[in-house]
């Protein structure tokens, strides 16, 4: 007889198949065609809430690694908390206006966009901004990303317009936003004022001069002929901006005399080192003074008719330079302060395209950057330069075009921070920073910055809704122009604003409130892009759901808290009065390549999400975003994606093994805990252990945490150890006798809990499972995010002592297995069951271990056919080995004796006349009987 036909083999027709890539799509359409999300939604309505406000995406090119990393981390937070009993609306978002868009579509259109109405520009950077949301969102839905897609916000959108435009208003009110002549940011490429968060730093060549200006007027206290205030600087075009020369008003400073009859004076901190920078080896002290005694002495600009004041500034250090410093206030933060303390009027000789004004004398029309070597070589001529040194520094660059920026007094709407900067600072206590380090951060930049310049000098933006009288030239912002723009933008758009004319904007009978005036202009500028994100947890998620506010959770890069996490911050303190608009906030690293650098185009190294997800599938995708520590760096290559399927192909299969032993199975009748087999409540203890693991990892974020330890469940205990015990009893037990179906019973709770655990972080393998598998009553067959993930199964669980007992056990077994791979290099035994094994104690450890494991079955425990216990030495003609667990250990191999069983190849002393072992004999009896 054949008896192969009278072993139950696993199932393997059910859908789990190879072609991730290929199937994933029509999974995506039946979860969209049930609408998935809404499910969701209402599974958990009314139970508490979990809101994780999306930061919204630049809406200008297609996804990157970047956003991969992003959106599934948070689809992972959403999908986890649905699945622990948490209300988790998620409504995606992207962030619209901006130089960016401009300066793309202009190059890509071809645009004339100085020539062309702003509305019909407008209109094309709109549709522009469309196109990638479209694009963008098509990519994250491909991730598998679980969320409103239906109604994303916009920050071009009209209603979320006509809030921003309130949320400006407030602060306005508030006395917090005001219009100033102050140095900012400035990228003459772009002509526009930028952000402290749109700079970027980059190492740039450059020539530090060393100048000396000719001391004039020491007012009676200093020899003035042939003396001269050495001043150092990195930027010589900003030396037309000269003004004054700034002294540490406590420092030491001294007058020397040099062999060339010069005198100099500069800090005696950085004598010696000006002195040797300028040739200078032979000089003498003539007169010490503190900085103090030299304030308001003059010194005369060595190409300008001008003279420049001594003044005092405590923010003089010793560092570096001569410690006199070069105050030009049209250029510096510092030095527009320390001249308007001593009502130095300002001076700004360049203009908004980084070229000099007719206030540089004969430099004007040249760029900034160009006149660098022409002002350099007119000091050598004049014998003003007293030193110049070639080196590299940190510069700043827009994070745009990648270009110098300069720092640059124009006028400029301001918010001010230092209004509200305590209560700002405040606010992050409340806040769970995760990393932790992240509230220092944040906190140091709020406590270190300068007032935010927010307008921008730009067309594709929201307008800055400020009218000017024409009799005083005052702005008028009023809670009635506010609430009447912005009803206007919410029924037509900002467009609007550059569609008519000021008077046709103005609420009707507006008269100016500081002079009475009745005719008005409109604010040209626009806001800046930050203001606009800053504002989406007001003009979105406020707006639509106040109940909502404030969120839970703000999830981005770490580049954030000098980003959107801080103009989050700073619009909730400064409008709403509020605290932070977020309770927790999270970040993450850069993607990088394989060898940890920056993907950039110019390398060559970037990779494409959409090939990956072509290639490998959008599990696999997420498989990487969840397997690393993304709080670092994480790194992303093909290579890496080739281990990753290897890691998913090992729980994959895992699942594929559980499933194809439930054929048949009936989940609403398992197997109670005391009638379960020993061997399967210790793997089930074991899932428990996993089960505990994974709501910790969620509960920490710590997605790698999960992954890693579902990996080592589903290789060390699951492949290595119980399942590869387990095919015996599965496949040559009676099929619904007590040992198979406590073995299903087990194999069932590890595919309901593994399913549900992953399921956040693969949620197309684990629904394929969830499809495939059976059910309970209660279960949502629909899809696998619509059920909770179930708790540790405390009934079956083993003590610590049965624990320790299955441990020594796993631990024996590997000193065997050692012995028998031996037998079978050696040609002494093909599979294991053709061995007999003999085990004897010669330690106490070893004795202690075989007394610890003795009333176990062995012999399928180590898949053997005979396992026995003695306390006789190992016969020297068989194959034999020490234990490494149990060195004391010794370990006999030999052929087994008796039949080979053709059911189940164990060999036998008691076979039948059909060459079956007893059992495999009474299994037969059992199908005899039944037929």
């Amino acid at each position: 007889m054949d008896y192969k036909n009278t072993i139950i083999t696993p199932k393997t027709d059910f859908p789990m198949r190879a072609g991730l890539p290929q199937r994933e799509p029509g999974m995506l359409e039946h979860w969209n065609k049930i609408d998935v999300y809404r499910l969701m939604l209402e599974k958990n309505e009314g139970k508490p809430a979990f809101i994780l406000h999306d930061g919204p995406p630049f809406s200008n090119g297609d996804i990157h690694m970047g956003h991969a990393l992003n959106k599934t981390l948070k689809d992972f937070i959403v999908r986890s908390h649905a699945m622990r009993g948490y209300y988790t609306p998620y409504v995606p978002g992207w962030d619209n206006h901006g130089m960016p868009i401009e300066s793309a579509i202009i190059k890509k259109n071809k645009l004339n966009h100085k020539a062309m109405p702003i509305p019909e520009f407008r209109n094309a950077c709109q549709a522009f901004a469309q196109d990638f949301i479209d694009r963008q969102m098509s990519g994250f839905r491909r991730l598998g990303v679980l969320g409103d897609w239906q109604h994303p916000y916009k920050t071009m959108d009209k209603a979320f317009e006509a809030e921003e435009v309130k949320v400006f208003g407030e602060m306005y009110r508030k006395g917090y936003i005001y219009k100033g002549l102050k140095p900012v940011y400035w990228c003459p490429k772009d002509e526009t004022a930028l952000a402290e968060a749109e700079i970027e730093y980059q190492d740039d060549p450059c020539t530090s001069i060393y100048v000396k200006f000719a001391l004039k007027d020491t007012k009676g206290k200093l020899e003035a002929e042939n003396t001269y205030v050495i001043i150092w600087t990195t930027t010589t075009w900003t030396l037309p901006g000269n003004l004054a020369i700034a002294l540490n008003p406590q420092e030491s400073y001294v007058v020397v005399k040099a062999a060339n009859g010069e005198r100099y004076l500069v800090a005696e901190a950085l004598l010696e080192k000006t002195m040797k920078a300028g040739g200078i080896e032979e000089y003498e002290i003539v007169e010490r003074h503190e900085g103090r005694y030299f304030e308001y002495m003059t010194a005369q600009h060595p190409f300008l008719p001008r003279e420049s004041l001594l003044v005092c500034a405590d923010y003089v250090t010793m560092d570096s330079g001569t410690g006199c410093v070069h105050t030009a206030p049209g250029f510096g933060a510092d030095d527009y302060q320390t001249c308007r303390r001593y009502n130095i009027d300002l001076i700004v000789p360049v203009d908004d395209r980084g070229r000099q004004t007719e206030a540089a004398g004969k430099y004007a029309g040249l760029r900034y950057d160009e006149s660098n070597a022409v002002i350099l070589a007119d000091l050598k001529e004049s014998g003003a330069l007293f030193a110049s040194e070639e080196f590299t520094h940190s510069y700043p660059h827009c994070w745009r075009c990648k270009s110098p920026i300069i720092f640059r007094a124009t006028p400029q709407w301001f918010c001010s921070v230092e209004s509200f900067k305590d209560e700002a600072v405040a606010a992050c206590d409340n806040v769970k920073w995760l990393p932790a380090w992240g509230k220092d951060r944040m906190v140091a930049m709020i406590r270190d910055r300068a007032d935010w310049c927010i307008s921008r000098q730009r067309r594709w933006g929201l307008p800055i809704p400020v009218f000017y009288c024409k009799d005083c030239g005052k702005p008028v912002c009023t809670p009635e122009t506010i609430a009447h723009i912005s009803a206007l933008f919410g029924e037509h758009g900002s467009n609007i604003w550059f569609e008519r004319e000021a008077m046709e904007l103005v609420p009707e009978g507006l008269s100016c409130p500081h002079c009475g005036g009745r005719t008005f202009e409109k604010e040209t500028d626009t806001l800046d892009g930050w203001f606009d994100s800053g504002s989406t947890h007001i003009a979105s998620l406020r707006r639509e759901h106040p109940d909502q506010w404030p969120a839970t959770m703000y999830l981005e890069g770490a580049d954030q808290y000098r980003g959107w996490f801080q103009s989050s911050l700073l619009t909730s303190v400064g409008a709403l009065g509020q605290g932070a608009p977020f309770r927790e906030c999270l970040t993450h690293g850069w993607t990088v390549d394989g060898e940890g650098k920056a993907m950039h185009k110019s390398l060559g190294n970037g990779v494409d999400p959409a090939d990956l997800i072509r290639d490998f599938g959008a599990d696999i995708v997420r498989l990487w975003a969840a397997s690393a520590d993304y709080r670092a760096d994480v790194r992303c290559s093909k290579e890496i994606f080739k281990q990753l399927s290897q890691n998913y192909l090992k729980f994959r299969n895992t699942a594929r093994y559980c499933l194809g032993n439930l054929d048949g199975f009936d989940a609403e009748h398992l197997v109670a805990p005391e009638d379960m087999l020993e061997l399967d409540r210790w793997a089930v203890t074991k899932l428990n252990e996993l089960i505990r693991t994974a709501f910790e990892a969620y509960d920490n974020y710590e997605f790698h945490v999960l992954t890693h330890a579902i990996n080592d469940f589903c290789v060390v205990e699951l492949s290595s150890f119980y399942l590869d015990i387990l095919k015996d009893r599965l496949y040559c037990e009676s099929r619904n006798g007590l040992k198979r179906r406590s073995a299903q019973t087990a194999l069932y709770l590890i595919v309901d809990a593994m399913a549900r655990m992953f399921a956040p972080i693969l949620p197309f393998t684990c629904d394929e499972i969830w499809q495939a598998m059976p059910h309970r009553a209660g279960d949502d067959v629909r899809n696998v995010v619509l059920n909770e993930m179930v708790q540790p199964y405390e009934a079956y669980a083993l003590d610590a002592q049965a624990m320790a007992r299955w441990d020594t056990l796993i631990a024996l077994r590997g000193d065997v297995n050692g012995v028998l791979e031996q037998a079978r290099a050696d040609k002494r035994i093909g599979k294991a069951l053709e061995a007999h094994v003999a085990l004897c104690a010669r330690d106490e450890a070893a004795a202690k271990a075989l007394e610890t494991v003795k009333d176990m079955d062995l012999t399928a425990l180590l898949l053997v056919s005979d396992v026995i216990l003695t306390d006789d030495d190992p016969d020297a003609a068989n194959v034999t080995g020490s234990g490494t667990a149990f060195p004391g250990l010794r370990i006999e191999v030999r052929n087994a004796e008796g039949v080979k069983c053709p059911r189940c190849w164990m060999h036998s002393t008691k076979a039948n006349a059909d060459g079956l072992c007893p059992r495999c004999a009474a299994v037969m009896a059992e199908l005899d009987l039944g037929e």
